[in-house]
């Protein structure tokens, strides 16, 4: 069980007691002109009216509360993190090192960091952390009371609080993701009448009008529509399983990461999930990203306590916690995941005052990654779970939202067997090739060769996946593990939105496979464009492998796309099916290398499951994974051709960005209408 669960009358009577000091020592702040007074100031204040707010929040509390209060009640607790004020917000580090110096500004914004963890515990009513963060803010103001905060003892109070929160962090992380006990978001779905879009405010999260719209937009629409679009995804998610050649009656569970707003196909989902006898629960939502630069400033906050010391004991913490709901991990099949898209892509400002891991810090944090995939191999094989994504439009994409809405289902929901069919004949021509050759045109300079497993046995072997609208929805690629050694050139891509950042003419040099040369222009000085790469795509490498190669066949999404102006807003989900991608990291059967998968169409086996990045797992397993899996594409109009070079000549299949492969002429079709 949670530990929130544990001794709550106890945790709830400290929790109290924490109220009154945080009253007391409040008062002794109160009107202090001095920097770090308002700071404390006003982390008291936030302390103590958290407390005052968890007490009332039950249900009956949001059917009472009218919207408007709701609403500023919302906007309140967010306001520290709105672009307009955060120049001069306590969670800013540029703004901390301006009043404290950088070491102690650094600190100083870690504590306001982790206070607001407290919105979330708050509204899921998990006490004892709430307490822990009241501690740390408690322990820090007493040294600050002492005229003894410095940065040395700054740090060994970041360091205390991080032992003292790790076992519940660890518990969560074995909890919140995998157990449907964790119900908190489900009951919310599951109990609240939709129809009153008050329920909102339920989730603590960031509401805003994208979500409020969101939600009266599915409100009134139709039903049966929606359950249509609801089974088809859940039907693909079992598909999943299927395809891989994975038995789903052996695992029930499965969670679900969903959008605010959308709770109505969220309910819908949850329901079909049941008709396979699966479990469906609600891990994670997610709202509008109020601000990404904070999430930029403080990705690395962890550089502030990160040692060999506290990875081991976070690994201790962590399988103590895996032991604990061994039968949970056991009884857990994956995951169906839904993406929302329409925000503006975001280049991050630079800044030199925010925590960035030392080169030490960076291999700690490597082999903690590696050891924590190890951990979950051993209770949730990937041979024996699955997975399903799916994406849709909120009202931020602007104007046409209802338009894009209706468009985007038409792409989610498109004919699997046309495609299977279509991309059979692309396998063939590329099943008879050593490389491919693709290349770029105008703007474009992109200009690479892709190495391809020899096949001794063509009539029972294939190198490429005939991938339809099973795991990935929407349908529309072939893809494959390129060879590493003769995978060589530039990609190049000319804008493009890549883990949550937009890349400006991003280009990356190929040599035997890895990555052996970066640059963008989203900054004057290269060499800061040089360091955006580096953390942001290749973190914590100082390279990446070529992990697969694809030919997009969803032609119908790039028109669309082009028909709105959204490309640039589209998720890497759909982009990716828009034309050729690579992806840098891991290759799609990263941990599954050794099961057989098979196309249905033509039953045969698909052989290319590993490259000589992945065969390492033979002999060392830390040394085989980058734990990451990133797709670029290259669209149709940027493209002039993609050609099969093998012994008996080449094969044209993509000219001047439409296909002309016989066979694939069909997927032009959407680009003359």
């Amino acid at each position: 069980m949670l530990i929130e669960k544990r001794a709550q009358n106890e945790v709830s009577e400290l929790l109290n007691n924490k109220k009154s000091q945080l009253k007391y020592r409040l008062d002794q702040e109160i009107g202090k002109c001095d920097y770090a007074g308002k700071f404390f100031e006003y982390w008291l204040t936030w302390a103590y009216d958290l407390i005052s707010l968890e007490e009332k929040l039950k249900p009956s509390y949001f059917e009472k509360e009218s919207i408007e209060s709701l609403k500023a009640e919302n906007a309140k607790l967010y306001e520290i993190l709105l672009p307009e004020k955060y120049k001069e917000s306590y969670v800013n580090p540029v703004y901390m090192s301006e009043l404290f110096g950088r070491e102690l500004g650094q600190q100083y914004g870690y504590l306001g960091v982790q206070l607001r963890r407290m919105i979330h515990l708050a509204y899921s009513h998990q006490r004892l952390p709430m307490l822990i963060c009241v501690d740390f803010l408690l322990a820090i103001h007493l040294l600050h009371k002492a005229d003894a905060l410095t940065s040395a003892t700054f740090e060994e109070a970041i360091a205390s609080y991080a032992s003292q929160i790790m076992p519940h962090n660890s518990d969560v992380a074995m909890n919140q993701a995998f157990n449907k006990e964790f119900d908190f978001y489900t009951k919310v779905i599951k109990t609240s009448n939709l129809q009153d879009i008050r329920y909102l405010f339920k989730f603590g999260v960031y509401i805003t009008d994208n979500e409020l719209a969101t939600a009266c937009f599915l409100n009134q629409y139709d039903k049966s529509r929606l359950d249509t679009v609801a089974k088809a995804v859940t039907t693909a998610c079992v598909e999943g399983f299927r395809r891989d050649g994975k038995d789903i009656s052996i695992r029930h569970n499965v969670k679900l990461a969903v959008n605010v707003g959308q709770e109505q196909l969220t309910q819908l989902m949850l329901e079909h999930l049941k008709k396979h006898n699966l479990e469906g629960f609600v891990y994670d939502v997610v709202s509008t990203e109020i601000n990404k630069q904070y999430g930029y400033d403080h990705k690395f906050d962890n550089g502030l306590y990160m040692t060999e010391v506290w990875s081991e004991e976070k690994l201790k913490s962590l399988n103590a916690a895996a032991e604990g709901v061994e039968s949970v991990l056991k009884d857990y099949s994956g995951i169906l995941y839904v993406e929302r898209f329409g925000e503006d892509p975001f280049s991050p400002v630079s800044n030199d005052e925010r925590v960035k891991l030392s080169g030490d810090q960076q291999i700690i944090y490597q082999n903690l990654q590696n050891e924590q995939r190890q951990l979950i191999e051993r209770y949730i094989p990937e041979q024996e779970r699955s997975f399903c994504i799916v994406a849709f439009p909120t009202p931020e994409i602007g104007e046409f939202f209802e338009a894009i809405f209706e468009d985007i289902l038409k792409i989610n929901m498109l004919d699997s067997d046309f495609y299977e069919k279509v991309q059979g004949k692309i396998i063939d021509a590329l099943d008879k090739g050593r490389e491919v050759h693709v290349k770029g045109k105008g703007a474009n300079s992109t200009d690479i060769t892709v190495a391809l497993m020899p096949i001794s046995q063509p009539d029972k072997e294939t190198n490429f996946v005939n991938c339809i609208a099973d795991v990935n929805i929407p349908v529309g690629e072939v893809f494959t593990s390129p060879v590493l050694k003769g995978t060589n050139g530039l990609l190049h891509i000319e804008n493009v939105y890549l883990e949550g950042f937009n890349f400006e003419n991003l280009k990356l040099w190929f040599k035997d496979g890895y990555i052996d040369e970066y640059a963008c222009t989203n900054f004057e000085d290269m060499e800061k464009g040089k360091e955006f790469i580096k953390e942001n795509l290749l973190f914590p490498h100082k390279t990446l492998p070529i992990g697969e190669f694809a030919i997009g066949t969803n032609t119908l999404a790039y028109v669309i796309a082009e028909k709105y102006n959204i490309v640039d807003k589209l998720p890497i989900l759909i982009v990716e099916k828009m034309g050729p991608h690579f992806a840098i990291g891991d290759t799609c059967f990263s941990w599954s290398e050794d099961t057989p998968v098979f196309n249905q169409l033509d039953g045969k086996e698909i052989i290319a499951r590993d490259n000589e990045h992945s065969i390492k797992r033979k002999i060392d397993v830390s040394k085989a994974y980058t734990n990451c899996h990133t797709d670029i594409t290259i669209p149709y109009d940027a493209l002039d051709k993609i050609t099969v070079r093998g012994d008996q000549g080449e094969i044209v299949i993509i000219k001047d960005g439409r296909f002309v492969l016989e066979g694939t002429e069909a997927l032009n079709e959407p680009f003359n209408k």
